[in-house]
């Protein structure tokens, strides 16, 4: 059974920085495309940055420049430095894995960005 936990959110002001991490188990973490999706109260979910199984990365054009999107295959573990946080950056943000048809979420982390 896929098992996705993320961790590393929290409080921080803006322009403050931020590491979140995604620890995957029961799947063979390197074959999966992995992604990291927010979501606002009243808002919808929105990708914030994805990477393939080989590295390729792609951004939101909000964050980029900010956010690296990172993974360790070694440590089945994803990782999102954010750098230069804003008020609107405050989100539950959310670990995505994906394989062919499958989608596997993590319950989500909250990070709270104050101005």
């Amino acid at each position: 059974q896929v098992h996705l936990v993320e961790s590393g959110g929290g409080l921080v002001q803006a322009g403050g920085s931020l590491r979140l991490s995604c620890a995957a188990s029961g799947m063979i973490f390197s074959i999966y495309a992995m992604g990291w999706y927010r979501q606002a109260p009243g808002k919808q979910r929105e990708l914030v940055a994805d990477i393939s199984p080989g590295g390729t990365t792609n951004y939101a054009d909000s964050v980029k420049g900010r956010f690296t999107i990172s993974r360790d295959n070694a440590k089945n573990t994803m990782y999102l430095q954010m750098n230069s946080l804003k008020p609107e950056d405050t989100a539950v943000y959310l670990c995505n894995a994906r394989l062919a048809n499958w989608n596997g979420w993590g319950q989500g982390t909250q990070v709270t960005v104050s101005s």
